[in-house]
């Protein structure tokens, strides 16, 4: 069992504590509120007791866009298709949903148009949980956000898994105040979608293969060109960010914090829970799951073993228990990326 520190007084003494006392101690706080409000002794004040003073904050400033993904670092989005399994992923643990009208290994297998999914079963997949609910659109699509925004999602993802309806611009994410996702596969085109306004950068992997070495190569990829360009000058800075058909302040500042401007999370093959810890390990902020969960045999068990690993990627003994909570033999049937046609690949879109 790992140890925690935790500051208990004004004197600044650090007292070496266990897990299962900080826990215990959260459950304990947790019930003391419920017996007061039981008691009449805490209630909570309605928006007709809110003084005067309290403005509601404008939506979709810059701090609202980029602040709320980074509330989903640690933590696992997942794809859905319905309200069954938007309860199964808020039941895990998961910080978000995404939801869309198929899962992309069926969007895969099915072939034809992808579209959007069907507003209706946002609406319910909304009205059914307490977590972020985001969903997808068409790259370049603007009307697809349009009404997305106008419905009240979360986040918009301009995803490369549905049709593309432009195959050289993506949408002006400037436009809109409800915050994108954006998928890339090097820095050049993570820094792409950022200058166009995306405020959450995941890799693309290869979406519904549950295979993950591609969310791991464009992961290495894109940390490593970062590392690359800490040791240059620049003048060679200067000459990337045209090559990149970006800002130079953007690329400086990627360069100068290590790291993307905005929060990165691993998407595309994660099946498992070791394969969401590696991404973590590798340096992604959070993943997202779909196929890999709710095409497998065990998707309620895989769902809480992926969130666990997730967030406690860094300790091998409970990413070992996540492990340990799911079945070799149940996992989704996985799909040899070799044996895919040029023309089959979901990652080369929008790039």
């Amino acid at each position: 069992m790992f140890q925690q520190y935790m500051l208990l007084n004004t004197s600044a003494r650090l007292y070496d504590v266990g897990f299962d006392t900080i826990v215990n101690f959260f459950y304990k706080l947790a019930e003391t509120y419920d017996k007061l409000r039981e008691d009449g002794l805490f209630f909570i004040y309605g928006p007709e007791k809110l003084p005067d003073r309290i403005t509601i904050p404008k939506q979709g400033t810059l701090r609202v866009k980029y602040g709320f993904p980074v509330f989903q670092k640690g933590g696992v989005c997942m794809d859905v298709t319905n309200v069954e399994q938007a309860g199964i992923a808020e039941d895990a643990g998961a910080v978000s949903v995404m939801v869309l009208d198929k899962l992309p290994y069926d969007v895969r297998r099915s072939g034809g148009v992808a579209r959007m999914a069907s507003v209706r079963v946002i609406e319910e997949v909304m009205n059914s949980i307490t977590i972020p609910v985001m969903a997808k659109v068409r790259i370049g699509h603007y009307m697809e956000a349009k009404i997305l925004e106008a419905l009240g999602v979360d986040m918009i993802d301009e995803s490369e898994v549905l049709t593309p309806v432009d195959e050289k611009h993506h949408i002006n994410k400037w436009l809109f105040t409800v915050p994108f996702i954006n998928g890339a596969r090097d820095l050049g085109e993570a820094l792409r979608r950022i200058t166009e306004g995306a405020a959450l950068i995941r890799t693309k992997g290869e979406a519904g293969t549950g295979n993950v070495a591609e969310a791991v190569r464009h992961m290495k990829l894109i940390m490593g060109d970062i590392l690359r360009l800490r040791n240059t000058l620049p003048e060679e800075r200067i000459r990337v960010a045209r090559e990149y058909g970006i800002p130079y302040e953007l690329l400086d500042l990627t360069v100068r914090l290590g790291r993307l401007p905005v929060v990165n999370f691993a998407a595309g093959g994660i099946a498992t829970p070791a394969d969401a810890a590696l991404m973590m390990w590798l340096g992604a902020d959070g993943v997202f799951v779909g196929s890999g969960i709710f095409k497998s045999s065990d998707p309620r068990e895989r769902a809480e073993a992926i969130v666990l690993a997730t967030s406690m990627w860094d300790d091998p003994e409970t990413v070992l228990e996540a492990q340990r909570m799911i079945s070799e033999q149940k996992s989704m049937m996985g799909i040899d990326i070799r044996q895919l046609k040029p023309e089959e690949l979901l990652q080369v879109r929008g790039t």
